[in-house]
């Protein structure tokens, strides 16, 4: 099977962002957003989703760090489109429960060419710290979901937890899924459709 991957690139007066993604890897990872957190929840997201991932970013930090993790969040949801291409044979759903300490989340995937983002029913301004917020967790998912053109659930189940742990289980479940949703199955020999077509730009 020809390798799935896609190079990064987009560059903006706001930011410079450069890499590589590969579907079928091993979770190899190489990257270095300026946002020390975001680093951290990529990698969990690549490790646990056997994606090899290079990231390269510089973004106007200095003004905030909103565009920096939605272009971010803008140029994974592309690669991950322009590599799955017309997304012959895959399974398209996938879903994961991670534990992580107290904190527990739940997110489920389907790569159908629909776009939809349900965020967790938390209040996303209780949680703030260490460089980064839950709030920008979420927009970074909705920027990643929107350029898939994927339905991307997340319920975040566990009333306990900070926001560290709440944010590494929601990563590291989405890696899981996504990993699953991406999968060749074997007796899939088209378009995991009806309508004949998955991602339509």
């Amino acid at each position: 099977m020809k390798k799935r991957e896609a190079a990064i690139k987009r560059k903006t007066k706001e930011t410079d962002i450069s890499g590589r993604l590969v579907i079928d890897g091993d979770g190899k990872t190489n990257i270095s957003t300026g946002i020390g957190f975001l680093d951290h929840m990529l990698e969990l997201f690549a490790f646990h989703g056997l994606f090899d991932l290079r990231l390269k970013v510089s973004g106007d930090l200095k003004v905030d760090r909103h565009h920096t993790n939605e272009d971010i969040g803008i140029c994974l949801g592309t690669a991950f489109k322009k590599a799955l291409g017309d997304c012959k044979g895959i399974r398209r759903y996938g879903s994961a429960e991670v534990p992580m300490d107290e904190a527990r989340a739940s997110v489920l995937v389907d790569i159908g060419g629909r776009y939809a983002f349900k965020k967790p029913d938390v209040n996303l301004d209780a949680f703030q710290g260490e460089g980064y917020s839950m709030a920008e967790g979420m927009d970074f998912l909705d920027s990643f979901a929107k350029k898939l053109n994927m339905n991307l659930h997340i319920k975040e189940v566990g009333a306990e937890g900070d926001m560290h742990h709440k944010l590494e289980a929601i990563f590291k479940a989405f890696g899981i899924a996504m990993d699953k949703a991406t999968q060749i199955d074997p007796r899939r020999k088209g378009i995991p459709s009806s309508k004949g077509i998955v991602i339509d730009d």
